[in-house]
């Protein structure tokens, strides 16, 4: 395991209150926090400096997808909040890529901070991306992302469980971060998903897990259960 603990927690709550009482509540027993468009769009980037001064590091899933111009600029608006990741759209090429992370880097300052390209949507399959006319599967599309987020400066690539091991093959430096974490099969949007165990074994540096632990009965021991299921 890459990490000491490789948990992020998705943050998707309806207040910035909520999630700051959730990130507390869990601290000790994950590696991070994430907080999405809903809280981003919402109570605004501010949440990000909320989170962290819980003391975890804050990965700001704004999905930057513009002009690189913009894109540099909200990615330096996220740095100076303190973010520790912030995601753009592989999609949106290398120079928009590069922009964001020059940006996130200015505004971080001496501080770590890196750019995580996002490949492939994990609700989207074959079919979908057929139906916008991209003849691809998403492991052969994840392939050819990750080539373009190494180049352009990228620390990491967000992926499915299952493209782990094109992005061990075709980039092995860049962060592998995963969402579509499941301990159980689940009813939701997430299509590509695998178990924790299984996404650490295919190579994954983080798991980026939210309604399992959530919306437990008791998100501290869902925590741990995930936890001992990598361990074990």
């Amino acid at each position: 395991m890459g990490v000491k603990n490789p948990i992020i927690v998705a943050l998707d709550m309806p207040s910035a209150e909520e999630a700051v009482a959730m990130a507390t509540r869990v601290r000790d027993h994950v590696g991070g926090v994430k907080v999405g468009l809903g809280l981003l769009h919402g109570p605004g980037p501010a949440v990000v400096d909320a989170l962290v001064r819980v003391g975890l590091p804050v990965f700001a899933d704004a999905k930057l997808h513009d002009i690189p111009t913009q894109v540099e600029a909200a990615a330096y608006r996220l740095g100076t909040h303190g973010a520790r990741w912030v995601t753009a759209h592989v999609s949106g090429g290398e120079d928009m890529l590069a922009a964001a992370a020059s940006g996130l880097a200015r505004g971080a300052g001496a501080a770590d901070a890196g750019v995580l390209g996002v490949s492939v949507l994990t609700s989207l399959d074959e079919r979908a991306l057929s139906e916008v006319g991209i003849q691809r599967s998403p492991g052969q599309l994840v392939s050819r992302m990750a080539r373009v987020a190494l180049r352009s400066g990228c620390e990491g690539l967000v992926c499915s469980p299952k493209e782990l091991n094109v992005v061990q093959q075709t980039a092995p430096e860049l962060v592998k971060v995963t969402p579509g974490v499941r301990l159980r099969d689940a009813e939701d949007d997430q299509r590509r998903t695998a178990s924790p165990a299984e996404a650490i074994a295919r190579g994954a540096d983080w798991l980026v897990v939210g309604r399992p632990i959530t919306q437990a009965p008791d998100p501290t021991a869902a925590a741990e259960e995930i936890l001992a299921s990598i361990r074990d």
